[in-house]
């Protein structure tokens, strides 16, 4: 009891400690909105970097490790190919079903710059929920635990989900389950990164069918038709069905291969 405690503690002060101190964040001067949003990415980011430094240094005295530099050609390309799956076929079977649409394109200023704000909102997303209190979780008590509890923590970072429906919940917990497998298969938070990445990027900014912040533009104007459990209505490749059965593939996929390479460790 008294670890589980002590768990939650640490738990509530770095999520809500980062919570907070991001809040005070000031704005910057500037009419370029790109360099606004990259503001607005960079110190949640800085700050939840700081609170990792110091919760992993201090407070656990480098006894917990944040997995970055494993294998990481190998594990890069692990990430950028199981993103490409991921998102390729969601796009493909929306595509063939004629249940999404590409009518045309937008102008984007600075296209880089909202693509390196999207890479830095990802970092920050999962170096706060799969990076030190992943570890501590699983050092703490075991994977399981720790997967229920970051899931939990990244869901609610997506609260807005709750207002769209089952399909767009189911999607985002999913989603957190097949991310934190890739995790645990690669041995490095790159490799979610970088899936995380692609899909937000390509997804929003380049086929405007994933939700970002509202300031974020869209290259393609695609539209989503058809029967909403499979085109997701308005809410887009969230909302849609089709996301559900490949995270559930690409889970079922990525616990076989994580049970594969314990059980050869286990005969090394």
């Amino acid at each position: 009891m008294k670890r589980l405690i002590s768990t939650m503690l640490k738990t509530v002060i770095f999520f809500i400690g980062w919570a907070i101190l991001i809040s005070f964040t000031p704005d910057i001067e500037t009419n370029n909105q790109s360099l606004l949003r990259l503001w607005w990415e960079i110190t949640p980011l800085a700050v939840v970097v700081l609170f990792t430094v110091i919760f992993v240094s201090v407070i656990e005295m480098g006894k917990i490790r944040i997995p970055i530099a494993s294998r990481i050609f190998k594990n890069s390309l692990i990430g950028v190919g199981i993103s490409v799956l991921w998102l390729g076929s969601v796009v493909g079977v929306l595509l063939l079903t004629k249940t999404m649409d590409v009518k045309g394109h937008n102008n984007i200023d600075y296209i880089w710059i909202w693509m390196l704000a999207s890479l830095l909102n990802v970092a920050m997303q999962e170096l706060l929920v799969r990076g030190y209190l992943y570890q501590l979780w699983k050092h703490k008590f075991n994977v399981i635990t720790a997967t229920i509890i970051t899931t939990i923590l990244f869901t609610a970072m997506h609260g807005g989900v709750f207002e769209e429906g089952i399909i767009p919940v189911l999607n985002v917990v999913s989603m957190s389950i097949f991310v934190t497998l890739l995790l645990e298969y690669t041995g490095t938070i790159l490799a979610p990164i970088i899936a995380h990445f692609i899909w937000n990027t390509i997804g929003a900014i380049i086929f405007g069918g994933v939700s970002l912040p509202s300031d974020y533009p869209t290259l393609l104007k695609s539209t989503f038709q058809g029967n909403p459990l499979l085109s997701g209505g308005i809410y887009k490749l969230e909302g849609s069905i089709i996301v559900l059965v490949v995270n559930l593939l690409l889970i079922s996929y990525l616990f076989i291969l994580n049970k594969r390479m314990s059980s050869s460790k286990l005969y090394e």
